[in-house]
């Protein structure tokens, strides 16, 4: 039996005033979820994504709940295109507080039959393109002697899973960029930290998975259950506001059991 979702929680201004900037926002996913999440706890946001009757869309949810948000249409994949939204960012509030990558991608795969093809677009997407968004990141927070950037990586990092090759690779790098590029940003006061989501519940990934495959997911979670997006989204707004102001370079599971 799975156990209840819980309340979901009322903002507390734990991010009052700061301007965050969040890739692969659009949709029903983590990534709007914390959108979301970030502006009722205060902050100016900037959404970006590759989908933009989505982005819109999703720019519109907020701006209509009296959010301040906007948007801005990004391919993480191209290095254009991330100094053009940091730069957007950066003239549309002045400065970058928190930088959210949320941006990746999966597939199922097993590796004899992996192409190149597959194996780069996902490393491309998910590795690279964290690391894109990050090095533009810390190149406007360093000079500013702060910021705070969240890196969207997955226990499959840690944990084995068939067909997944590709994307625990780049899951388990985006796991050492964060290390890293923290030991790197601590000397000039920004702070660099992941979440390790397990199992997240959203209309599009039952769009595009097996429910099997799901079902079986749900059922090895102790909860009985995948997490909701906003709770996923909770443990960025932890990382991302002052509460975990002595925190860099961890890597947080997100997960009902140990990775």
């Amino acid at each position: 039996m799975s156990q209840q979702i819980p309340p979901y929680p009322e903002g507390k201004n734990l991010l009052n005033g700061k301007s965050v900037v969040i890739t692969a926002a659009a949709g029903s996913g983590i990534g709007f979820a914390t959108a979301k999440r970030c502006a009722e706890e205060g902050a100016k946001v900037f959404l970006s994504d590759l989908h933009e009757r989505r982005l819109n869309e999703a720019v519109e949810s907020l701006c209509d709940e009296g959010y301040d948000a906007t948007g801005m249409l990004c391919d993480v994949t191209i290095e254009e295109e991330v100094q053009s939204l940091v730069n957007a960012a950066k003239e549309r509030f002045g400065t970058i507080d928190v930088m959210i990558n949320n941006a990746g991608l999966g597939g199922q795969s097993d590796l004899v039959d992996m192409t190149d093809e597959q194996w780069l677009k996902v490393i491309d997407v998910t590795l690279t393109g964290t690391m894109r968004c990050t090095r533009a990141a810390m190149r406007h927070m360093i000079p500013n002697g702060k910021g705070v950037i969240v890196n969207n990586a997955s226990v499959v990092g840690w944990r084995a899973q068939e067909g997944q090759s590709h994307y625990a690779a780049a899951k388990a790098g985006v796991m050492a960029l964060t290390r890293c590029s923290a030991l790197e940003g601590a000397k000039s006061g920004v702070r660099i930290n992941a979440v390790a989501p397990s199992f997240a519940n959203h209309p599009f990934l039952a769009k595009v998975s097996d429910p099997d495959l799901l079902e079986t997911l749900e059922s090895q979670e102790p909860f009985g259950r995948g997490a909701e997006p906003w709770e996923v989204a909770n443990v960025i707004i932890f990382l991302a506001s002052d509460l975990s102001g002595y925190m860099t370079g961890e890597n947080v599971s997100v997960s009902s059991q140990h990775p």
